[in-house]
């Protein structure tokens, strides 16, 4: 499924001519907490921690990537909320306009290998590593 934020357009099949915007490609794992847009994931079925405690789980598995105890990916497979969780993370391949704005700029500020700081958006909070 594709959705043009610039034209509001949406289709099943890939649009034409759309080859040439820069893509990137990041691991992410993401926490829900009471007040995301969908306060339930793979794992649980209604999701009642507070924002203020998503984002200590956040900063306690960042440290633990930065610290070499785990990767991201390792890390997204049994923690993140999304379903991308069985990807470790992974999102593939996108460029500007396909992810919630919040996401997408922290994403392409990052540099490849570089881990994000927490980042919020309306499904949670990110931890974004820019993997391409």
């Amino acid at each position: 499924y594709y959705f043009n934020r610039k034209t509001g357009e949406s289709r099943w099949e890939k649009p034409e001519g759309e080859g040439d915007e820069p893509q990137i490609r990041v691991c992410h794992l993401l926490v829900k907490h009471n007040q995301s847009r969908r306060p339930s994931s793979w794992k649980e079925a209604n999701i009642t921690r507070t924002k203020e405690e998503a984002l200590e789980i956040i900063k306690g598995y960042r440290e633990r990537i930065v610290n070499g105890e785990i990767t991201l990916q390792e890390l997204a497979k049994t923690e993140s909320d999304c379903s991308s969780a069985k990807h470790g993370g992974d999102l593939g391949f996108f460029g500007r306009g396909r992810m919630q704005p919040s996401f997408e700029e922290a994403a392409f500020a990052l540099q490849v290998n570089q881990l994000s700081e927490p980042v919020f958006s309306d499904s949670g909070v990110h931890l974004i590593l820019r993997i391409a």
